[in-house]
């Protein structure tokens, strides 16, 4: 089923791509979290919801952009133009990555109140937080289909 395979690849990846970020953050002494930022960002775009709501949303958000990435390559492998190896995996992720940094800076241009943080080294940091992203996606996606194969033969 494929809906099982993208939860599987989505919160795998978006899981250890958040805690790369939180590793790196800690590291750093600067918080590169995306789903704190994105909290931060709808809390300012939207003032009446407090904190835990502007958070929740964040981390909402997050979780919901990993799925997208994790509907594509899911497709991908499933048709079978890609396959959920290591190398696919780090093109994947660096392609993932260029396009987050695009995102990314595109939303903090048009944001009328982006945060201060060093956006250079934000930028830095999501590539390889989407290279992590992606190699944890085909290890979720992989581990699901060994599960589903083992399942078949039974």
């Amino acid at each position: 089923m494929k809906t099982k395979e993208i939860l599987a690849s989505g919160i795998t990846g978006t899981t250890f791509m958040t805690l790369f970020s939180y590793l790196v953050s800690l590291a750093d002494g600067e918080n590169f979290s995306e789903p704190e930022r994105l909290g931060q960002l709808t809390g300012r775009l939207i003032p009446k919801l407090d904190k835990q709501q502007s958070q929740a949303l964040g981390w909402l958000g997050h979780y919901g952009v990993g799925m997208l990435f994790a509907l594509v390559y899911v497709e991908l492998w499933r048709r079978g133009k890609l396959k959920p190896d290591l190398k696919t995996s780090l093109w994947l992720g660096g392609l993932s990555g260029l396009l987050a940094v695009a995102v990314w800076k595109t939303t903090f241009k048009v944001h009328p109140l982006p945060p201060a943080l060093s956006f250079n080294k934000y930028y830095l940091q999501l590539l390889p937080a989407h290279l992590v992203f992606a190699v944890f996606a085909g290890i979720g996606y992989q581990i699901l289909k060994k599960a589903d194969d083992v399942k078949d033969k039974q």
